[in-house]
């Protein structure tokens, strides 16, 4: 387990803590026959030290983002000739009519 995965859990953590300190301050605002107008400043702080950790584990954990650009020595395409096994023609496409001259109707 690396740094990031622990600090993702902690962010869990956090998060859930908030959520069960809001569901018990409605509670208590129930016995005290008040109306609940938004959770403590201290639970929305929580909420976004949370959210902070879990999307900072977010991206750091799955690794290095690689390049899209075809044309990068860092891509990870496999060529077409060699995977011409997984080239399939005989599918249900083949129903429909050639012709490009086809025209919705409004």
């Amino acid at each position: 387990m690396g740094f990031g995965f622990v600090v993702g859990v902690f962010g869990v953590l956090i998060l859930s803590h908030a959520t069960y300190s809001t569901v018990q301050y409605r509670g208590l605002l129930k016995i005290m026959e008040e109306e609940f107008s938004g959770p403590p400043i201290n639970v929305m702080f929580e909420l976004l030290l949370g959210f902070v950790l879990c999307v900072w584990a977010a991206l750091t954990v799955p690794g290095k983002f690689l390049s899209i650009h075809p044309h990068s020595e860092e891509n990870r395409i496999v060529s077409l000739p060699a995977n011409l096994d997984f080239m399939i023609f005989n599918h249900r496409g083949k129903a429909f009519p050639v012709g490009t001259d086809l025209k919705l109707k409004h």
